[in-house]
């Protein structure tokens, strides 16, 4: 599940430097995290920054549906997403 962060900063009508300001960060420590693999706590930090849920950082699945692979099998698997 690929991360959006950047999208939300853009689609909020603000900047990276703006945010990182309003989380008491550097620039550099947000990009950072933007960059990387940010925890959960910092997801938590941007998300209410951004006045978004944290769901919101995270792209949407495409369908309905899930597939997994069994790790001992190695068959499909498909979720229902709601």
């Amino acid at each position: 599940m690929a991360i959006r962060i950047k999208e939300v900063i853009k689609e909020k009508g603000t900047t990276v430097k703006d945010l990182a300001q309003k989380m008491g960060i550097s620039n550099v420590g947000l990009s950072q995290h933007i960059n990387g693999n940010p925890s959960v706590e910092v997801l938590e930090r941007i998300a209410t920054a951004l006045d978004v849920p944290v769901t919101d950082l995270f792209e949407q699945p495409k369908s309905d549906t899930a597939s997994l692979t069994c790790p001992h099998c190695g068959k499909s698997i498909e979720i229902g997403v709601k």
